[in-house]
């Protein structure tokens, strides 16, 4: 239980580091767009749509996470003439944007389960440590006692039988 309590905090650790680089991306991103963000008002809303997303999971010290396998998109290239010039570039950063924050989504989700498993698993381990396992001690010890007891009278009772037929 403590290795899987082990186990469990390190995974956090490593995707709480990976959530921190998704987010770093996201704001270079957005920096890199910059005054070019302003174009996005203006962009068909629907020249590109998000027609599926596909999760694959994995299995962390018994706890199912999920995981980002491919987001599908579907480009409207009708009359792509009469569409601004920068759309296909605009293609581009939102496939790349949509991907960043759904990366962002599913780690958070991942951090959340993985919380709530070490959570869980400490509980556990605090129940062992300090209830469980002490109330046991308690119970083997008297159990030891009352069989040393018994030993105790066994040898009692053979000493007296064997005095009593020596004399």
């Amino acid at each position: 239980m403590k290795s899987k309590e082990t186990y469990l905090r390190i995974n956090i650790k490593k995707e709480k580091s990976r959530l921190k680089k998704q987010e770093e991306e996201l704001a270079k991103l957005r920096e890199d767009i910059g005054e070019s963000e302003r174009l996005f008002s203006e962009y068909p809303a629907d020249s590109l749509r998000i027609t599926n997303v596909e999760y694959e999971s994995k299995n962390i010290a018994g706890t199912t996470i999920p995981s980002l396998k491919e987001i599908t998109f579907a480009e409207d290239a009708s009359s792509l003439v009469q569409k601004p010039t920068w759309l296909l570039w605009g293609w581009k950063v939102a496939r790349h944007l949509i991907r960043i924050v759904t990366e962002i989504d599913v780690t958070r989700n991942r951090i959340g389960r993985l919380e709530l498993a070490r959570k869980k698993t400490t509980q556990k381990v605090n129940l062992y440590e300090k209830v469980q396992i002490p109330q046991f001690s308690n119970a083997i010890l008297k159990i030891r006692r009352y069989l040393e007891d018994v030993e105790n009278l066994d040898k009692a009772a053979q000493k007296i039988t064997k005095a009593r037929q020596s004399s």
